[in-house]
């Protein structure tokens, strides 16, 4: 079931009707510009769910809409350069015309496909119209090497041969993604990857706009707006552009990784999917941001392939998991991360980093290491100017305290005794958690934190184990 069955009742559903509404035909560049410069002129979000490009990425993607350009996004691996392209088809009008049961979408008012114009020359006025909502008018394709130029841009049906026409017959062609995505937005991720011949089949989609299929030629005006990403480090390794190819796009504009930390927070709070009913307090997602911003930054690691947003995601939903898992095991109703809970991290992310030579059976050392410096930077963040001479004259008189991902919340807190000033402590570090008063599986995790950050700046031992520690005056 298509959106074109549900669209809103009233829209005209012929071309005579179509006609009397006073419908403009636009291009979709046209189409994309106009919306574009209306939401420029109201303050409406242009791109939704984008961060960090606001004063680099976008202004230039916005010039080369405005243009009406084809366009390329150059950048690292998850960059977001798939959503981005995604969100440039919310700029499509909310519901379009098209020619009734049309393979390639025509406009009423312009058909161009064989059986189109046959239709409209047999029905007249009363050419059918059905209505496509902007969902249906997006179309993606990932490329890969054994992509082909029938897949892209078509082929001859050995049905319609069989059902008497001739070879040379235009209404004999099965139309590819391309065509069928006429009078839209089309992507193609990853376009290096894609062989050159396939590449070479685009030429004339992008500048003359006909169709070669076969060895014949069919004139086709195609209307839409191709917009493709692709990794710098695929140019030299895996595949490449094909000159000619690159030169029919209008524009070329360069994503990268989130500015700062806080553009990296609003992306992990967006994308990670945490299980229903699980915390990871603020101080743990800064921490997560904190650690990619490392990594990306670390000599040790491959900086050509790029760490994706997608490690911070990760990360944030395997912290959530290690909670819990502590709550099925240790009976708690409601799971809150904890510091012993970023310890399950390291390993499960070494697939998505790409090290430099020389690291070989150090990876997961060099992940850890990291991750502890992201803790106390985060602790010096927020706990930094706080008071906790109360909390390190707990271990003054030798005591321990131990904790780990098997440690309940309630006796981890028995274990430690009461903490003076808790409440500000928890205001410092969580502050987005800190509404009424804090649940004990948010106080213990503020303590754990505060804890770690006293070890990390060696006002604490530790006895450190995989699943935790003894922390100690």
């Amino acid at each position: 079931m298509t959106h074109a069955a549900h669209a809103p009742g009233g829209l005209p559903r012929t071309r005579a009707a179509l006609r009397d509404s006073g419908h403009v035909h636009r291009s979709t560049a046209a189409e994309v510009r106009e919306n574009l410069l209306a939401r420029m002129a109201s303050g409406q979000p242009r791109f939704p769910g984008v961060h960090g490009f606001d004063d680099t990425v976008l202004p230039q993607l916005e010039r080369a809409l405005l243009a009406g350009h084809d366009v390329v996004l150059l950048g690292e691996r998850g960059q977001g350069k798939t959503r981005l392209i995604r969100t440039v088809a919310g700029l499509l009008d909310d519901w379009s015309p098209a020619v009734a049961g049309c393979p390639v979408n025509d406009h009423p008012y312009s058909p161009v496909c064989p059986s189109c114009v046959r239709r409209s020359a047999e029905e007249g006025d009363e050419l059918p119209v059905a209505w496509r909502h902007r969902d249906e008018r997006y179309g993606e394709k990932l490329a890969t090497p054994d992509t082909g130029t029938a897949e892209l841009i078509g082929d001859v049906d050995p049905a319609r041969l069989a059902e008497g026409r001739s070879l040379g017959d235009p209404e004999t062609v099965h139309f590819g993604l391309l065509p069928r995505a006429n009078r839209g937005v089309f992507c193609v991720n990853e376009l290096p990857d894609l062989p050159a011949r396939a590449q070479v089949a685009l030429f004339n989609v992008l500048e003359e706009r006909d169709l070669q299929v076969r060895g014949y030629t069919l004139r086709l005006p195609l209307d839409l707006l191709l917009v493709a990403s692709a990794n710098p480090e695929d140019y030299t390794s895996r595949g490449r552009i094909v000159t000619p190819l690159k030169d029919r796009f209008g524009a070329q504009v360069r994503t990268h990784y989130p500015p700062d930390l806080e553009h990296e927070l609003a992306l992990i709070r967006q994308e990670a999917d945490l299980p229903e009913g699980t915390t990871v307090p603020s101080h743990l997602v800064e921490t997560v941001a904190r650690f990619t911003r490392l990594v990306r930054a670390s000599n040790r690691v491959d900086q050509r392939s790029g760490v994706s947003v997608r490690f911070s995601v990760a990360a944030a939903e395997t912290v959530a998991a290690s909670a819990l898992r502590r709550a099925a095991i240790v009976g708690e109703d409601v799971p809150v991360a904890r510091v012993c809970d970023l310890a399950g991290v390291a390993e499960p992310l070494l697939g998505k980093v790409e090290f430099e030579t020389g690291t070989e059976g150090r990876e997961a050392s060099i992940l850890e290491t990291l991750l502890r410096r992201a803790v106390a930077e985060t602790f010096r963040a927020r706990l930094g100017e706080a008071d906790l001479e109360p909390l390190s004259d707990r271990f003054s008189g030798g005591g321990t305290v131990e904790t780990g991902d098997l440690v309940s919340s309630a006796e981890l807190l028995r274990r430690v005794g009461a903490v003076p000033g808790l409440a500000g402590l928890i205001k410092r570090a969580a502050p987005e958690e800190a509404d009424g008063p804090p649940s004990p599986g948010l106080a213990a995790a503020v303590v754990e934190f505060a804890l770690e950050g006293l070890y990390l700046e060696r006002r604490l031992s530790k006895d450190t184990a995989p699943d935790g520690g003894v922390y100690r005056f």
